[in-house]
């Protein structure tokens, strides 16, 4: 049985992880795995001596950030329908680049 992270085998007198997902992986392999495949939420940030969480806020142009936003309260139809308007008006944004050379 091979790792589903490295592919490498997987020790047969080493700790392995079974994940909920079914899926068998290295100790040092969890966290990849869990970043990668589970994708969960998380926030970045800095924690001072007392123990409090100073979140750091991520530097995005205005409108990646609103589309971003407006994305996460959107329900999965209408988050697909809106990436192809974006698409569709970066599409005709180039064509009307290339014209005008």
């Amino acid at each position: 049985m091979n790792c589903a992270v490295c592919g490498k085998p997987l020790p047969f007198d080493r700790v392995v992880f079974h994940c909920s997902c079914g899926a068998y992986v290295h100790g040092y392999c969890w966290d990849k795995h869990v970043l990668d495949a589970h994708q969960p939420s998380f926030e970045k940030g800095t924690v001072d001596l007392n123990g409090d969480f100073q979140a750091i806020e991520p530097t995005l142009p205005d409108t990646l950030s609103d589309k971003r936003d407006s994305s996460l309260l959107m329900g999965a139809d209408d988050q697909e329908s809106m990436e192809k308007q974006i698409q569709e008006n970066d599409a005709e944004e180039l064509q009307g680049i290339t014209s005008e050379e």
